[in-house]
């Protein structure tokens, strides 16, 4: 298996835990698939901003009002448990689905900073491009904090041009990711102004 060819499964989060492990590993030795990584991620987040629609003609708008003006005496109401049920099993559906939280910004350096978190089923994955390397003696670290609970360690890394980490634990609803620099090693509680943060 050429671990270069993960690349871009990777960024997708398709690779099963062992070769995701293994792809990190490689990550943090290869610059090429760092690059590689980063842009991805970028053309990635650049999808959540997907062009708008263009407008429907008003021919089509009025063909529809009219033939749903002829059907009306067709239609049967539901219950309105129904549609809370309905919507229900809609938010539940999407609470299971990816969620991307991503945040833009500049550092003292002028350099532009882009991160997404792309949490899936509880297990959380960030991406950080335009990061530098963290400074001598310190390091970047991720924190997980459930709502009304104190931050929990989640991940240490050193920064680069395209940095992705798989956060440790669990991420559950409406928790709050965020990374902060601490000293090497990690620290048990944040210790400074955390430079990106994202709710799930």
């Amino acid at each position: 298996m050429d671990l270069h060819d993960l690349t871009a499964a990777y960024a997708l989060d398709a690779l099963d835990p062992e070769e995701a492990e293994a792809y990190e590993r490689h990550l943090s030795q290869c610059e090429e698939c760092r690059e590689q990584l980063a842009e991805l991620n970028g053309r990635a987040a650049s999808l959540a901003f997907g062009t708008v629609a263009p407008a429907p003609p008003a021919r089509l708008r009025a063909s529809i009002l009219d033939a749903a003006a002829a059907e009306r005496a067709n239609v049967v109401p539901l219950l309105r448990r129904r549609w809370v049920a309905r919507g229900l099993a809609v938010a539940a559906a999407a609470a299971a689905c990816v969620v991307v939280g991503l945040a833009v910004a500049s550092s003292r350096s002028g350099q532009t900073q882009v991160f997404s978190l792309i949490v899936r089923n509880g297990q959380a994955t960030l991406h950080a491009s335009g990061l530098s390397a963290a400074p001598q003696g310190k390091t970047y670290e991720a924190w997980v904090i459930p709502a009304g609970h104190s931050a929990r360690p989640a991940g240490l890394f050193p920064g680069g041009s395209g940095t992705t980490v798989r956060l440790k634990g669990a991420v559950p609803a409406h928790a709050v990711v965020a990374v902060t620099v601490e000293r090497a090693g990690g620290v048990s509680h944040p210790t400074s102004k955390p430079i990106f943060s994202a709710s799930t």
